[in-house]
């Protein structure tokens, strides 16, 4: 037999680790490189992407509890879903790259609940139903 040449995954290029985050039906792809902190969501500055900072703050959770904010750029592309659910997405995407990158910090950031991914999607209409559970107004006569 030959010997063969295996590829490394494409998180290992480069020095920079990609890893997906998933909320509601928002996906976003994560890319983290060493640097100084600028952050980038589909080629926009990230102010400008959330420009609310309630949502600014719940997707860099991860960065600042770990205080990685300054050490690494991010690169996030994403799509689907509303900004909150983006938001929720980059946090979680953000929060696998850097247990991948320092598997010791696995245990703060478990803690504080960044590894789940939030399973509640949206409940499917039904038949006879307003919405999914919004019935017809009852009427006794």
């Amino acid at each position: 037999m030959e010997n063969v040449e295996v590829k490394q995954p494409a998180q290992k290029k480069k020095n920079r680790i990609i890893f997906v985050g998933r909320r509601k039906t928002a996906v976003a792809r994560v890319m983290l490189k060493e640097g100084n902190g600028k952050i980038t969501v589909n080629k926009k500055p990230f102010e400008e992407y959330f420009p609310i900072l309630r949502l600014q703050k719940h997707a860099i959770e991860a960065l600042e509890l770990t205080n990685l904010r300054d050490k690494f750029d991010v690169y996030v592309n994403v799509k689907g879903g509303g900004i909150d659910g983006q938001a929720g997405a980059i946090r979680l995407g953000i929060a696998r790259a850097i247990e991948a990158k320092y598997p010791d910090l696995r245990p703060t950031l478990k803690q504080h609940g960044l590894l789940t991914r939030d399973p509640r999607m949206v409940e499917r209409k039904k038949y006879g139903k307003h919405k999914a559970r919004k019935s017809t107004q009852f009427s006794k006569r």
